[in-house]
């Protein structure tokens, strides 16, 4: 079944309602036209009556009957009786020789022998045995009320159609700007992913537009992370890369010199374990650009302390085979409100980065604590530190300090940024005053 039309179904609403406050109207005009015709007509049922009383009937000598003369052609459609003593004295033509009601005073609705139906007031005379009857007939009323409608409805009547054709063409034209936003969109290259604009666009579309407008950018912060995440896997694997193939040309080539061919592969390994850290980093940073806020910080409650234990124990080989003194302070509970995982993230590149910038035998000392409320994490190295100048530019992609012989690529500080966006805390680096190195600190929020 074709689905019907915004436009056919605003517009059957639309006429729908019309007809039915059109026939709403029609049904009350006529139940107070019929009240005030009936009204009317009985006044001058009245008035008749009225005019007869006050004439001077002389009819006690005779016996006779006056009948009254039709002077006009709705006058049959009126009768009259006057009653002298129990007799007919006066009647009009289309009048019969019995009273026209039994009811002595007031109004009835009577109907005679012939089948017709007669409004009848009936009322004394000037003398008390004098009664007088007029009456009317009710299809005449009917005729009456019937003209009056049709004069007022029948011109509304024909009407209906004209107003039928205004109303299509006002839902037509107030439904201009829907097919303007889609005129725009179905012209819109698929790579365009600017804001939509339309001009004079009404309150009820800017909901809708401002919600497409927001898809559009959160579509566009993943398309430029995707080419942020290309771009960066091909800049920085490609040495990696190249330096595996070289050390495995120069593995091959080695023949029977062992030692050479052992160094080549030792320094094979190292470019592998150095591309595979640079690829998990570069997912990792693509898996934070592309989560919202809201879906990568849980509201769930973390114990920092005990995810800090857990990356320093897995990091402890790493230190020990470089003669690395790791030291933990992290004995009480410290709760945060984050994501485990992610915070193991952030933890472990703030460790890894302590260890890997420090000479063999170095002190890293790592803190987890609360500080008036706030919870707090300290990573200090020993590091050689860095410049005011290194510092400014510390978190940008692929930034490395001039002559650091560590291999790295410097998404470790990018991770670590990205992540106190995502948490709400704030980082702070300096010089270690305890250790020489470089000092970084970790506050949340207030719980």
């Amino acid at each position: 079944m074709r689905p019907r039309s915004l436009q056919a179904r605003l517009l059957a609403m639309a006429m729908g309602l019309v007809v039915v406050v059109w026939l709403g109207v029609a049904y009350v005009t006529w139940v107070s036209a019929r009240h005030e015709l009936d009204e009317l007509l009985d006044g001058h049922l009245a008035q008749a009556a009225a005019l007869l009383v006050v004439q001077q009937i002389e009819a006690e000598d005779s016996d006779e009957v006056a009948d009254a003369p039709s002077l006009h052609k709705y006058a049959p459609r009126v009768a009259f009786q006057v009653f002298h003593g129990g007799h007919l004295v006066m009647r009009s033509a289309n009048a019969g020789i019995a009273p026209m009601t039994n009811k002595a005073l007031g109004f009835a609705t009577e109907r005679h022998s012939d089948g017709g139906e007669w409004r009848v007031f009936s009322t004394r005379g000037t003398e008390h045995d004098v009664r007088v009857y007029v009456g009317e007939q009710t299809a005449s009323r009917r005729e009456i009320l019937r003209a009056v409608l049709l004069s007022m409805l029948l011109p509304m009547m024909f009407a209906l159609p004209a107003l039928a054709v205004l109303l299509w063409w006002a839902v037509r034209k107030g439904l201009d700007p829907m097919r303007q936003l889609g005129e725009v969109l179905g012209h819109r290259r698929p790579q365009a992913l600017e804001p939509v604009a339309l001009h004079n666009m009404p309150s009820e579309m800017r909901p809708m537009v401002n919600a497409l407008n927001g898809l559009l950018a959160r579509i566009e912060s993943m398309v430029m992370a995707e080419r942020r995440f290309t771009a960066d896997a091909a800049h920085e694997l490609r040495t990696p890369i190249a330096a595996i193939r070289a050390q495995a040309q120069v593995a091959l080539g080695a023949g029977s010199d062992v030692a050479q061919r052992d160094h080549a592969l030792q320094y094979t390994l190292a470019g592998c374990d150095r591309a595979t850290r640079l690829v998990e980093q570069l997912l990792t940073l693509a898996r934070l650009e592309t989560a919202s806020a809201a879906s990568a910080a849980s509201v769930a409650p973390v114990n920092l302390s005990m995810v800090t234990r857990g990356v320093a124990a897995e990091l402890a080989p790493t230190a020990m085979a470089r003669h690395q003194s790791l030291e933990l302070e992290a004995d009480a509970p410290v709760l945060v409100t984050g994501d485990d995982v992610l915070i193991g993230v952030m933890v472990r590149n703030l460790i890894d980065n302590a260890m890997r910038y420090s000479p063999d035998g170095a002190r890293v000392l790592v803190v987890v604590k609360s500080e008036a409320g706030q919870p707090l994490l300290r990573v200090e190295d020993g590091g050689p530190g860095m410049t005011d100048q290194e510092l400014a530019r510390l978190g940008e992609r692929f930034y490395r300090v001039i002559g650091n012989e560590q291999s790295g690529s410097g998404l470790g500080w990018s991770i670590v940024k990205r992540l106190s966006d995502v948490f709400g805390t704030t980082t702070q680096v300096a010089r270690s005053s305890a250790l020489g190195g470089l000092a970084v600190e970790v506050r949340w929020p207030h719980r």
